[in-house]
């Protein structure tokens, strides 16, 4: 995979951030010749965990930043990711992604988070020169060569042995001082936590003298608030009583205004219509008195009328008896003596005919007031009885008829719609039809009537407070 596959992840992190020591290049050559592709060896120790998007770059030496790499490969995962052993990798650049010119590069390990992990010594990529190129020499000389090669190799492998130790050493040096600087921070941080809670401890402790003193006076204070609570309490319940007992005193007055205004108002019903009643009968008495007075008259004439005729009928039955036969003249006198006797009787039954009449019609209309006087009578429960009628329904009675008895028409009347109920119809359906003008109340059966609602309402409220 090159650079034009996907961007590597990178990071500003300054080369005094890095760990070079965590992956180490191997076989480095100083130069690669152009054209050709390029193995990159290098070896994870056991200090670095490879992860998925790890890559190697090649950057031109004198890099600040990971982001200043020319080409790049991502790191291939090792089979063996345990992390207690070395691990050798390998990766290859193709030849069209290396740079071109004769500068200085090197090889560096890249984890995910943008971090260099390893370095390689520099190298360049250039052609062989004639500087580059071995001369052979003699066999003693190769045979000494190589020697001192093996024993440079030799001297190489034990320094590379000693320079891992040495790596390890440091490693485990950095582990204990970074352990070591840990450890102070978190000292540092308990001698503060230490300072501030010292600081507290004490705020606490003038916060607790201060709670005491205060917890003296404000038990002082709960024991007066005891006590006027308690004061309060029975004065509550003595209030509650008295409220009650005028609660009870009130709905009785106002039941007995009700039942007053009712009363006042029936007598000053009653009082009027008797006023009318008086004034009316007065009218008519008057004009009673004035039609007694004429027929009176008219009877006193008539009267006289039938003593004259009487007189002048004996006079001529024994005046003229023994002439009856010869005066036939006299015969027809009396005959129109007595057409006018029977005419004059006549007219006399006529008027007690009308007047008979008259009074059966007064008689009636005033037993129709006095049903309901009678009524007005029962629903105030304290009123006097009328007085009966006297003669021929008249308040002050009529000299011209004989004497007539008074019989009271037993009739039943509702003291709240003024409905007549008549003297057959059955009681219950009368005490029904009282009844349903009333509201009984549930507790204690004292009834009121529908106009009062208000009244009944208080009432059931003061049951409720009870």
């Amino acid at each position: 995979m090159d650079e034009t596959s996907d961007e590597p992840p990178t990071s500003a992190v300054l080369l005094d951030n890095c760990h070079f020591s965590q992956v180490i290049f191997n076989n480095v050559d100083k130069f690669y010749v152009p054209g050709g592709d390029v193995t990159c060896y290098y070896t994870l120790t056991q200090n670095i965990v490879p992860r998925g998007k790890d890559w190697v770059g090649i950057f031109r030496v004198g890099w600040k930043t990971t982001r200043e790499y020319y080409t790049f490969m991502w790191a291939p995962l090792p089979n063996d990711t345990r992390c207690d052993t070395a691990v050798q990798q390998q990766i290859q650049f193709k030849a069209y992604y290396l740079p071109k010119d004769d500068e200085y590069y090197q090889f560096c390990y890249v984890d995910q988070d943008g971090v260099v992990r390893g370095a390689s010594v520099p190298f360049q990529f250039r052609a062989e020169t004639e500087d580059d190129i071995l001369v052979v020499t003699t066999q003693g000389e190769v045979e000494e060569i190589e020697l001192r090669n093996k024993n440079l190799r030799k001297e190489n492998e034990e320094l590379k042995a000693s320079c891992a130790s040495l790596e390890q050493q440091n490693i485990d040096l950095q582990k204990d001082l970074n352990k070591m600087q840990e450890l102070q921070n978190s000292l540092e941080s308990l001698r503060s936590n230490t300072e501030k809670l010292e600081l507290e401890l004490n705020s606490l402790k003038k916060e607790n003298k201060q709670l005491k003193e205060l917890d003296g006076c404000r038990e002082a204070e709960l024991h007066q608030l005891k006590e006027q609570i308690q004061n309060v309490t029975s004065d509550k319940e003595r209030l509650e009583t008295r409220l009650k007992t005028a609660l009870d005193h009130m709905d009785q007055l106002q039941s007995q205004v009700v039942n007053y205004e009712k009363e006042v108002e029936n007598l000053s019903l009653m009082d009027r219509d008797k006023t009318e009643q008086l004034e009316s009968l007065k009218e008519e008495n008057r004009q009673l008195r004035a039609i007694g007075t004429q027929q009176k008259e008219e009877n006193k004439e008539l009267e006289r009328c039938v003593e004259y005729l009487k007189g002048s009928k004996a006079e001529l039955s024994l005046c003229l008896s023994p002439c009856l036969q010869n005066e036939p003249s006299i015969c027809g006198e009396l005959e129109e003596q007595k057409r006018l006797f029977q005419i004059l009787q006549a007219k006399k039954n006529e008027a007690n005919e009308e007047n008979q009449k008259r009074r059966e019609d007064e008689l009636l209309r005033h037993l129709s007031q006095a049903e309901q006087v009678s009524s007005f009578s029962v629903a105030s429960q304290a009123q006097a009885p009328i007085p009966s009628p006297e003669v021929g329904g008249l308040l002050f009675g009529n000299p011209y008829y004989g004497e007539i008895t008074w019989h009271s028409v037993s009739i039943r009347k509702c003291p709240m719609s003024d409905e007549v109920f008549p003297q057959d119809s059955e009681t219950s359906q009368y005490k029904a039809h009282v009844q349903s003008h009333r509201l009984e109340c549930p507790v204690c059966s004292e009834t009121f009537e529908k106009s009062n609602k208000q009244v009944f309402d208080d009432h059931i409220f003061c049951h409720r407070l009870e």
